[in-house]
């Protein structure tokens, strides 16, 4: 233990190191949360839309259930959630795509910590689930990561074309006056994705230099959808730029009464609470140093600082007296033998755990486990002592029995060869 206490301690100090950052990082405000998440508020998030649409007073509320079990009216509002099996129908449009970590401009909705492992895919139950939810008369705003197909866009007949991403801010205009953007004259964001439209569909927005549908509304049975191809419309920065913030406001409230339901399931956040959720919302960075500083406290207990102190003068001669006084009851009580066993049974409940055998077995069976293990001197040693207990019968014998134990004694260590003793060679 003392060998390993330096790397112990350096391990525990890293090992904080790490934990802590991590801690300290995941504990900042609203940087725990995907981005379009309405929980994240860093300039990637959507918690000032879901603000804005709270103190403008329209009904909204959070989603962390699967999307399974639906019921009400309730309109669906999904930000940059994924949906299984999603492809591209055009490889050609992938070229046009940045690096996997291009931000905006990447394919794969980014996760942020432990939401890699967490959050979800629209699975194709899910799917048909919000279908059938939008044609009984629900609503569904759908601002999709990207512009892959998925099964959600193809029910709906809609396509997307990849935006040229070396494009600048697109400045996006109503082609005609709609509800959905009722005091709108023009939207500025980064567009991913242009949408090509089923017969029916009512266009939002559209770029106003290329005249590509960006929103639009398509019909479902007695709903409708309302989809968005640039997913940096919904984040934080974006709603204080020309009529963004307005945009939200007339699209959600001609969309329906409400209540509108942010879906925050798909970015890895349940109504289960558990303390790994709590430590990637608030922090546990100080409980944590307070565990690994008590493990360091327990390690440094395991090191001895300096040699042995000698134990107090009257705890020594105390227990030289009892020593004296025993050995001279067994004396003059010739009790040689009953002294003899107790000094063998002691040797043999010390030997037994080296044999992997409980403390109440036999010399023999303690015998024959330190031969399986490779401690043939044990052995040996141990049936001596058995036999030399056997022919006690004066004090002699008994002070030789005790000296063949203790010889034993000292070589019960790893390395297999007694101790020398003071005063030997």
């Amino acid at each position: 233990m003392r060998d390993r206490f330096p790397l112990l301690v350096l391990g525990s100090l890293l090992l904080a190191g790490v934990l802590g950052t991590f801690l300290v990082r995941g504990a900042q405000r609203g940087g725990f949360a995907d981005p379009l998440s309405t929980f994240r508020a860093e300039s990637d998030g959507a918690r000032a839309l879901y603000l804005l649409a709270q103190e403008s007073g329209l009904p909204v509320t959070r989603n962390m259930a699967d999307l399974r079990l639906l019921s009400g009216h309730e309109a669906l509002v999904l930000l940059a959630v994924e949906v299984q099996d999603s492809h591209e129908e055009d490889p050609d449009q992938t070229r046009l795509a940045s690096d996997p970590d291009a931000g905006t401009h990447g394919e794969d909705a980014p996760h942020q910590g432990f939401n890699a492992l967490r959050a979800q895919q629209l699975d194709d139950d899910e799917v048909e689930r919000v279908l059938a939810h939008v044609r009984a008369g629900a609503s569904l705003v759908y601002v999709p990561w990207g512009s892959r197909e998925n099964a959600l866009l193809d029910a709906l007949g809609v396509k997307l074309d990849k935006a040229d991403v070396t494009l600048p801010m697109r400045t996006l205009v109503p082609p005609l006056p709609t509800p959905y953007t009722l005091g709108v004259e023009r939207v500025e964001a980064k567009v991913q994705a242009y949408l090509r439209l089923p017969e029916g569909a009512v266009t939002v927005l559209e770029d106003e230099r290329l005249g590509f549908p960006v929103a639009a509304v398509v019909r479902a049975g007695k709903g409708r959808v309302l989809v968005v191809g640039a997913p940096e419309l919904a984040m934080n920065p974006a709603l204080a730029r020309a009529d963004n913030a307005q945009f939200w406001l007339s699209a959600l409230g001609a969309m329906g009464p409400g209540p509108y339901a942010f879906d925050e399931f798909h970015h890895g956040f349940t109504n289960e609470r558990s303390i790994v959720d709590f430590a990637r919302r608030y922090g546990l960075h100080f409980a944590v140093a307070q565990l690994l500083l008590g493990v360091v406290l327990w390690a440094g207990a395991l090191k001895r600082f300096g040699r042995p102190l000698p134990p107090p003068e009257s705890m020594r001669v105390g227990a030289t007296d009892a020593l004296f006084a025993m050995s001279r009851l067994y004396r003059e009580g010739q009790h040689h033998a009953f002294a003899a066993g107790l000094i063998s049974r002691g040797l043999t409940q010390q030997l037994a755990p080296l044999a992997g055998l409980p403390s109440h077995s036999t010399a023999d069976a303690v015998a024959q486990g330190l031969r399986s293990r490779g401690r043939q001197d044990l052995a040996e040693g141990l049936l001596d002592v058995n036999r030399q207990s056997a022919a006690v019968q004066k004090d002699a014998d008994l002070q030789a029995l005790a000296t063949s134990a203790a010889h034993l004694r000292e070589r019960i260590h790893p390395a297999g060869t007694g101790r020398p003793r003071p005063g030997t060679p």
